[in-house]
């Protein structure tokens, strides 16, 4: 893994019509990101809350929340409602969705099943694409979802994922395989439900691309599973190179809403 220690850097830009030195303000240059497994919305009370949901991302600051675990028309289970576009409704962001699962209609006249990851901002999102990662044949189907995002001009990639739960040989072929995909994108990064703890062979190749940004700003273990007593960091946002972790913490206010807490980063886009 790499470890590097980043200072919270003052940064300055010239002016051009007076040829003097202007502080650029942290609003103009940070993003605020967020990872939230969201179980389909039913949290360990059993309660089904897309509203609890939306409050968690609300209260969180997030500019960028990569959601996993998101029904689309799925089943009963969540009402057969559209999460990702209600939730964007809800707070008054913009959407996009990946569907890893992506079955036929139940009916006549019905729309898709579909489960996946979504990526909502408070920014618009001006391209996006999901592509399906190696997946062995008793294994359900992932993706990496990728929304290109235009913060004040400036273009930020973030990708969303959701790594196998019970195969370590998928996620070893899917860690390489996002790694690969992401490559030296400028301006990028990631955020998902890995499935694994830090160190582990199949994190390898994202921690020789990206920066977990845990180790670098956030205090403790930062554990964010099972929500009401975590033990394992599973979930993570990580940085690419151009980009200056600044802040991470986990989120525990609402351990009720899904079985993961979420983990939300303040990252320094320079």
């Amino acid at each position: 893994m790499r470890t590097r220690r980043w200072l919270a850097a003052v940064l300055v830009a010239v002016g051009v019509t007076t040829g003097a030195a202007v502080p650029v303000s942290a609003e103009q240059r940070t993003l605020t990101v967020l990872s939230f497994n969201i179980h389909h919305a039913e949290g360990t009370d059993g309660a089904l809350d897309l509203d609890r949901i939306a409050r968690v991302i609300e209260r969180s600051g997030a500019d960028v929340a990569g959601l996993q675990e998101v029904d689309r028309h799925y089943s009963d289970r969540s009402e057969w409602a559209d999460q990702a576009r209600a939730l964007a409704k809800r707070l008054g962001f913009h959407v996009v969705f990946g569907a890893n699962i992506d079955n036929p209609p139940p009916g006549p006249g019905r729309p898709r099943v579909q489960y996946g990851t979504a990526i909502l901002s408070r920014h618009p999102i001006v391209d996006s694409s999901n592509t399906h990662l190696h997946r062995s044949p008793d294994q359900e189907q992932r993706g990496l979802l990728h929304a290109e995002v235009n913060i004040r001009g400036e273009r930020v990639h973030v990708y969303d994922t959701h790594l196998a739960a019970s195969s370590r040989s998928d996620r070893v072929a899917q860690g390489r395989q996002i790694a690969g995909l992401i490559g030296d994108t400028r301006r990028a990064v990631l955020v998902g439900d890995l499935n694994a703890e830090p160190g582990v062979p199949e994190l390898a190749p994202l921690d020789r691309t990206l920066t977990d940004v845990w180790p670098v700003v956030g205090e403790g273990d930062g554990p964010t599973l099972p929500s009401k007593a975590p033990e394992k960091r599973i979930d993570y946002v990580y940085a690419g190179d151009d980009v200056t972790p600044v802040s991470a913490r986990v989120l525990a206010g609402e351990p009720e809403a899904s079985d993961h807490l979420p983990v939300v980063a303040e990252l320094d886009l320079g």
